[in-house]
């Protein structure tokens, strides 16, 4: 079997250290039955970080365009790893060139773009991937089963939340994910979409929303060259910039099923480094999720004795068979990296057995409905209703 061959656009960043890692390692956790890749290109637009890509990927060419990247003939796969305000006109030119694509979210500026995106890899038969890895967790493939064995009954209420505080401090350093020209939904966009992942994967549809989007420090200091969460010190001579989209929004809405939903999240949250939470109340029962405790699902249900009822911590192990391929006992935790492994082993089975897997770009699309309908509803100060289609 042919491997995959996979150029990472943006590879010089966190993220597309991380993608490219990932394709370099899942095999030793996943085998080769469902498919193997090879990282041919990584695009970098910083000259200077091409040395260390190299000595890191020795096998791949290292290129400044994104479009030579695309135009390659041998690239099966583009993988979209760039600034949010890129990630539609790459995807589209990537699926127009008849290329797989695994973008990282925000799929696109707005759900339009989205819907097109969509649109054209269906008709040109593509699978997609839109970087949600969050939910990869297997924990939340039990809690899905939970609910879709009816465990909890009709799900009523919906409560999540995700918060940093990366921002926290006024003085922090302004960056492009502060620019709404680069990032144009700010918070919606890179940490709202994180909670709606899991609305989408867990509960269902959107169909109407409230939303408050409030920017908490309006202007910081500007240092060229910063990498996310870098500290600095200031001395005084700095230039200062407008932070021109959302920093925190809270939300309320309403899912198709009739379950109602309460929403925050933000990057000014004072001490809270990663605070990723959901609750998923139902008739029968109910779940509850903290990051903290990673594989840890809470399940309570009315079907348990009176005077024995109560939170029970349940523990994802290896009965679950993606906990199992990297850990042979239960409470060992798999982090953050362990999920894009997770998440690049689904998509190139994916692309082997031409059969797309969550979140496609057709889910993407529904999540970038979400993100519209709340920078349109805080703008008008008014519910947004979202369509169907």
């Amino acid at each position: 079997m042919k491997p995959i061959h996979v150029a990472v656009l943006g590879a010089s960043g966190w993220m597309g250290k991380v993608h490219t890692m990932a394709y370099q390692t899942f095999p030793h956790f996943f085998g080769t039955s469902g498919g193997t890749a090879e990282v041919s290109i990584l695009v970098a637009s910083n000259p200077a970080a091409a040395v260390e890509l190299a000595a890191c990927t020795p096998q791949a060419r290292i290129l400044q365009d994104w479009r030579a990247a695309i135009a390659d003939p041998e690239i099966d796969l583009v993988d979209i790893c760039l600034p949010d305000n890129m990630h539609y006109e790459v995807a589209k030119a990537a699926l127009l060139a008849g290329k797989h694509v695994y973008c990282e979210k925000p799929l696109a500026n707005t759900a339009k773009e989205a819907r097109e995106l969509a649109d054209i890899a269906k008709e040109k038969g593509l699978i997609t991937r839109v970087g949600h890895a969050f939910p990869r967790n297997p924990v939340h493939d039990l809690a899905k089963e939970i609910i879709d064995a009816g465990e909890i009954g009709d799900i009523k209420m919906f409560r999540g939340c995700q918060h940093v505080d990366v921002f926290a401090n006024p003085l922090t350093p302004f960056m492009w994910r502060a620019d709404g020209t680069l990032a144009p939904t700010g918070i919606v966009g890179d940490t709202g979409t994180h909670i709606f992942s899991f609305m989408d994967f867990l509960v269902g549809r959107v169909s109407t929303l409230i939303a408050d989007n409030v920017i908490v420090t309006p202007r910081r200091p500007k240092i060229d060259g910063l990498a996310y969460g870098e500290q600095v010190t200031l001395d005084g001579t700095e230039d200062w910039a407008d932070v021109t989209n959302p920093d925190a929004t809270n939300v309320m809405c309403r899912f198709e099923n009739g379950a109602s939903g309460i929403i925050d999240f933000s990057r000014v949250a004072t001490g809270r480094k990663f605070m990723q939470t959901y609750e998923i109340y139902g008739t029968k029962g109910s779940l509850a999720y903290t990051y903290d405790e990673v594989n840890r699902i809470r399940y309570y249900s009315n079907d348990d004795p009176t005077g024995r009822r109560g939170f029970r911590e349940i523990d994802v192990g290896p009965e679950n068979e993606t906990y199992k391929a990297f850990l042979p006992l239960p409470n060992f935790a798999l982090g953050y990296n362990e999920s894009k492994i997770i998440e690049v082993a689904e998509v190139i089975r994916s692309i082997v057995s031409q059969q797309p897997m969550w979140p496609t770009f057709e889910n993407g699309h529904h999540i970038a409905q979400i993100v519209d309908a709340c920078m349109t509803s805080s703008e008008k100060r008014q519910w947004v209703d979202i369509p169907t289609a």
